[in-house]
This record gives structure tokens, sequence and C-alpha cells, in this order.
């Protein structure tokens, strides 16, 4: 499935001015936890750095280094995008869906201890190689709930997360809990 915002064809052109970029888009839609065989790919291949922003055109390619920056300078293991603190979110995001992220997010801050947190279901993630080798994939959830249940177990192990203001790209698709573009996960060394 082709991402309706170009993520593929920018982080081509990014490969072309450097071979450690490696990109390996989703051929259907497999929500975010499908990309735990993606993420092992990652792993196998020993990639420092693994992003992953969902193809359904409702993140901000643009936010990529904002994603990436504290993952690259060490100072957390994992980034996520907040995409509930802009001040755009509550007129763009329609107000069951805030509200439900919102209830998720308070609910997954009890279970994880990351309190500062505040929007868990964001699937705009980078996160550094010693996660990877760290937390088992093949049990992480695969589907709706598969960020929370991977902020459960990066506290576990006690990795920094931190978090960012993501633009929130809304385009009045229905999905509900159903999501209609592919995830496809940017890998970068």
């Amino acid at each position: 499935m082709r991402c309706r915002d170009r993520t593929g064809d920018i982080v081509k052109l990014w490969q072309k001015e450097d071979s450690r970029i490696i990109y390996l888009p989703l051929e259907r839609n497999e929500v975010w936890g499908g990309n735990c065989h993606r993420l092992q790919m990652a792993c196998e291949k020993k990639v420092d750095i693994t992003a992953v922003m969902a193809g359904d055109a409702q993140m901000d390619p643009t936010d990529l280094p904002k994603l990436l920056d504290p993952v690259v300078e060490g100072t957390a293991d994992c980034s996520k995008g907040n995409r509930l603190f802009t001040g755009k979110a509550w007129t763009v995001i329609p107000k069951t869906r805030y509200f439900g992220n919102a209830l998720l997010s308070f609910l997954t801050k009890i279970a994880s201890g990351y309190w500062h947190v505040a929007d868990s279901q964001s699937g705009y993630t980078a996160v550094n190689l010693e996660v990877l080798k760290t937390i088992d994939l093949d049990t992480v959830y695969k589907r709706y709930g598969m960020p929370n249940d991977f902020l459960v177990r990066l506290n576990v192990f006690q990795f920094r997360v931190k978090e960012f203001l993501s633009t929130r790209l809304w385009h009045r698709e229905r999905s509900g809990s159903r999501f209609t573009g592919s995830y496809s996960p940017v890998l970068c060394c």
C-alpha cells in the first residue's frame, strides 16, 4: 500500500545521500504491532536507530528530525510523538477519538509508570538498538494496544522515553479502531 504522505519517496531520497538508511515498507496494513518483525530485522542488521512512521498520512514526515534527535543524542532510548497537546489537536481530532486516546494514555501511565508520556497511542516512535536487543519482540502485543504494551516493557527495563510535540495531520478518514494505512518503518543507522 502506497503512503499518501510520500514518506517512502522522501526516505528513498535520503537513502541516495546516506547509504546507511534502510527503508522497509509493508505490503499491506498490519497495524503498528505488525511492525515487530521489521523491528526484529532491524535488530538482526544491528541498526542503531529504528523509527516507525505510519503510512496513513497522519504523521508529518517533517517531524522526523524531532523524533530522532533525542535518540541520536543519547538523551533517550525511545522517542514518541505527542499529537494531543498541540494547539490544533482539539479542533482536528474527533472528540470521541481524542477522549479515547486520552483515557488509554492515562491508563497506560498507570500501567507503565511513564507519567510524563501524554500520548501513549502515538505510533510515531524511534528506538535505539539496545531496546530492540532487550525487549522480546515475539511477545509484544501485535494489534491496536501495541504502543501501550511496548511502553510497559520499556519501563520494565528502565529505558528512557521522551515525547515531542508532533503535528497531527487529520484527513477526516473514518477509522475507529480500524486503521486505513500501512505502517512503514523507516530504519536509520
